[in-house]
Parts: C-alpha cells; structure tokens; sequence
C-alpha cells in the first residue's frame, strides 16, 4: 500500500453487484492509492461485507495516522436490498449537497463507521426510475468541470443522466445489456451467434438499423435471425449486428427529444463503453470520455458537504 496514507482524507467504496473499488482519497480530492476486488454484493456469502471491507481496506487503516476516525463512505448496489444497508432514495433535483443531507450512517460491529450514499429516483410518465451508485459518479464529474449536458453510463442497465448547473434533474434508464444477454442466451437468436471477434461493420450496419426513423425494435428483432438465414450477414457478424440495433434503437430514443444536446459525456471503463462511443459517432452526435475514477470525486464531494472532512 502506499505510504502516503497518513495524509489521507476519506476512503470512499464503489460497491456493485459484481465488483467493488475502494480510494484512499486525499485532502483535495486526489486519489493516493487504490485497490479493487471482484467480491461484489453479489459474491459475498452470508452477507459478510464487513469483513470483506476489512480486509480491503485493513493496511490503509493501519498505516494511517486518524486510524478509525477516518471517513468512509460508501456508494453503489452496496445500498439496495440485497446489500449492507438498505438505503431510502433521494428525489430531483439532486447534488452533492442533497447527497450528503441524505447520508446515512452506519456502526458495523469492529466500531468503524461507514456513511452510505443513498441511491436516487425520478418518475417518469410510465412509472418510477431508480439508481445507484450512478449519482455518485455524475456529482463527482462536477468537479472536473463537467457541470452540464447529458451522460450516459452503459451498462446491464444503461442511464442517460440530464445534469444542469452540477445537479442530476433527470434520468432514464434502459435495459439494452440484460435484453441482450437473454436474446443471446435463452432465445432462438442466440443459436445464429458464433466466434467472438468483434466485427465493427456488423455493428454500424445494426446501428443504422435502430437509428433508422422507421425502426420499430420487435419487428426488426427477427432480422437478427433471417439475415444469416438467406445468407445477408455470416453468422459470425450476428451478435454484432444485435448488439448495433439495441444500442442504436437505446440512442435513438435517449436523444429523440432533446433539443441542443451538444456534447455526450461517456462514463465507464469497458469495452461496452467503446461500443457507445462508435455508436454515438455513427449517430452523428459528439461526445467524449469522463476519466476514471470520477466516483473517488464524487465520494470527496459528498463528504465536504457533509462537514467529515474536518
């Protein structure tokens, strides 16, 4: 670990349902060391998550010299109902200040107290939207300057997130990941799918599908299997091709009624985020990449907000 720990400031988590990240995060926000651990809330027997963020966490809190008194805060699924603490949402607008009115605070059993961020709702014409972690995120691009515009965060389940003057005022989610992997995995198109190389033409051709005014999904859906079918596509460029109609139908409907939507901030760090970014290019729409980490900003943030930084 690194040895700059006693000039620590606040240790923030990022716990998701498969991983969890956690910063040791210094007096201006800049993160000193860092470690990860694929124990998501998803992968941790018997709900020990305690012992878990000891043992993360445990050289961090042995070489600093505030020890215990050191904040923690944590953010992500770590706060649903299948996680530490249950936490309440939060409504729009919603910033760091909110975030951090709606903190809540937690003695685990070795004494250490941890404030969980609490996720964040929205209602929509059809019903209520939720997330978590995500808000963590998009209040921790406001200190890079990021105060304004849409960001999108690919995903299992994709948000596209409004921020104006630093403030989340509204979301949308999409399920384009989960839809994906249950098309390919427990559908008749999934039988078509073979190799894994990945095919940039196959996906520009399923984008310029879903993008197409007279897309209409459920329809288009059937294509996947009769293109290679009747020979119009190799079975090896199916996935592909699926992966650029949902993602082009997501991008489509994300940005069908914004008006001067200028530049998309990208947050995320996998291959699926590069997906996005070819698609919104195809989509003729700017965007850029928001740097890693931004939710160790987001963490110092919250917590300056809080008054747990001393």
């Amino acid at each position: 670990m690194n040895s700059a720990a006693s000039e620590a400031a606040l240790i923030g988590v990022d716990w998701g349902t498969s991983s969890l990240r956690a910063f040791l995060i210094g007096g201006t926000g800049e993160v000193i060391d860092r470690v990860s651990s694929p124990e998501g809330i998803m992968q941790v027997a018997g709900q020990g998550f305690e012992a878990v963020l000891d043992r993360l966490i445990g050289p961090w809190s042995a070489q600093t010299e505030r020890r215990t008194r050191l904040p923690i805060l944590a953010s992500g699924m770590i706060t649903s109902r299948n996680g530490w603490v249950e936490t309440p949402y939060a409504a729009m607008p919603l910033g760091a200040c909110g975030l951090a009115r709606a903190l809540v605070p937690h003695d685990a059993a070795s004494g250490t107290r941890i404030h969980f961020v609490t996720g964040a709702s929205t209602e929509h014409a059809g019903g209520p939207d939720v997330m978590r972690g995500e808000e963590t995120q998009i209040i921790g691009a406001s200190a890079l300057g990021l105060i304004d515009g849409i960001f999108v965060m690919p995903g299992t389940h994709s948000k596209w997130v409004h921020v104006a003057d630093g403030q989340i005022v509204d979301f949308s989610t999409y399920m384009t990941g989960e839809i994906f992997a249950a098309l390919k995995g427990h559908t008749i198109l999934g039988t078509l799918m073979e190799g894994e190389d990945v095919n940039d033409d196959a996906f520009k051709m399923g984008m310029a599908a879903g993008l197409d005014s007279r897309a209409n999904l459920l329809h288009d859906l059937f294509h996947v299997r009769t293109l290679p079918l009747m020979g119009k596509i190799p079975k090896v460029d199916v996935a592909d091709y699926m992966s650029g109609l949902l993602i082009g139908t997501e991008v489509a409907a994300a940005t069908r009624e914004i008006e001067d939507i200028g530049t998309i901030t990208i947050v995320g760090r996998s291959d699926l985020s590069d997906r996005y970014e070819r698609a919104l290019h195809v989509a003729g729409r700017e965007c850029r990449r928001a740097p890693d980490d931004i939710v160790a900003k987001g963490h110092f943030l919250i917590a300056s907000a809080a008054g747990l930084l001393g």
